[in-house]
């Protein structure tokens, strides 16, 4: 970027564990390693430890709040935290923050930078205002072509302001070469999978249209009746959701071949003891960073063919895309992944895993990020 030394500021509602989160510390990473300052305004949450070492000052704000006298509370805010800390730009990673983030850039004058994350819900006129302020900066980010199409249909954004950029995976710790010693054999013991039991793995939060159903009807009804399917992320309190998934999973008499396995920390392992690694979203993901994790892990994907993963997946290459909401497919394309021969698999995974590092690593995520920085500070 700029020769002088330059102070981004990002702005999210809490350091949680989510995938914008997770984007804000990386670009925060990409800021401090290219000689300037990085901060990062948030309520605290459990990734503030690793945006420290990544190299972030943290500011702590209530960023989280919603309501509108909260939200302009914070314009105040940040305006001291601007002026205090001589902030060139401010990048806001969420809608509530935004609004703040959109109004102290204005008054401090400086660059107003969004990062459109999601596929936000417009169910009516007051919710699509809500949301419009992340087609509001200066530049905004899109992690997907599909999610820069939707930005331009909804708001009329066009291509001068919006850059997309996909989501990187640091491929040194999604390297299969790296989940050394004991890291899966622990997993497999707490998961009773059984060693050679063939396992096919949907990671992602328990909430319905992440397709933890359709998963299970897919168990049910592939020829394999050997197979171990494993459900990894949390339910985040949605305990009556958790059970609803035990009730179908013992309806369609797979209870016994189903584990449901709540927060898992070390992802990579996870993988590791997959055979295949299924993204079944019922609804389009606007990015999907597990379908890229997993190809990173030279695992052998299947997704849903709509949204991000078609830009993720190169059907039939890297990994096979199935129609969205179709459990007879994704059942048959299981049963014919898991017929392939070990071999052929491990070669799928090879490429699988250079696709990745080729086009979807975290440095050429960051470069891209810090392209946008530079744009509007010279």
């Amino acid at each position: 970027m700029n020769t002088r030394r330059l102070t981004i500021l990002q702005v999210l509602p809490q350091l949680g564990m989510g995938g914008a989160e997770r984007v804000a510390v990386e670009g925060a990473a990409a800021v401090h390693l290219s000689g300037h300052r990085a901060l990062i305004a948030a309520a605290p949450g459990p990734l503030a430890a690793l945006a420290t070492r990544a190299g972030a000052e943290l500011v702590r704000l209530p960023l989280d709040a919603k309501s509108p006298l909260g939200i302009w509370r914070n314009i105040r805010r940040l305006e001291e935290v601007i002026e205090e800390n001589e902030v060139d730009l401010i990048h806001a990673h969420s809608r509530a923050p935004a609004w703040s983030a959109y109004h102290a850039a204005r008054r401090r004058k400086i660059p107003f930078v969004t990062t459109y994350h999601g596929v936000y819900g417009e169910q009516n006129g007051l919710k699509r205002r809500y949301n419009q302020v992340m087609a509001r900066g200066d530049r905004v980010i899109a992690v997907s072509h599909y999610v820069a199409e939707l930005i331009g249909a909804r708001y009329g954004v066009g291509e001068e302001r919006v850059r997309v950029i996909h989501g990187g995976v640091d491929t040194a710790v999604f390297d299969p070469a790296t989940v050394l010693g004991d890291r899966a054999v622990k997993l497999a013991r707490a998961w009773r999978a059984d060693s050679g039991q063939p396992t096919v793995v949907l990671p992602g939060r328990l909430t319905g249209w992440k397709g933890q159903k359709l998963f299970i009807e897919a168990l049910a009804k592939m020829r394999n009746q050997e197979v171990l399917g494993v459900l990894v992320g949390s339910d985040q309190g949605r305990g009556a959701y958790t059970a609803s998934l035990m009730r179908l999973a013992e309806t369609l008499g797979v209870g016994a071949r189903l584990r449901l396995t709540g927060h898992v920390e070390d992802v990579p392992a996870a993988m590791m003891l997959a055979d295949v690694v299924v993204n079944c979203s019922t609804k389009p993901e606007a990015f999907g960073r597990t379908i890229v994790e997993a190809q990173a892990m030279g695992r052998v994907v299947v997704a849903a063919d709509h949204g991000g993963a078609r830009e993720t997946v190169l059907d039939g290459q890297s990994g096979f895309l199935v129609p969205p909401g179709n459990a007879a497919a994704l059942a048959a394309m299981l049963d014919a992944i898991l017929e392939m021969p070990a071999q052929a698999r491990i070669e799928f995974g090879q490429q699988a895993r250079a696709h990745i590092v080729r086009s979807f690593s975290l440095p050429v995520m960051q470069t891209r990020l810090l392209n946008v920085y530079a744009e509007l500070l010279g």
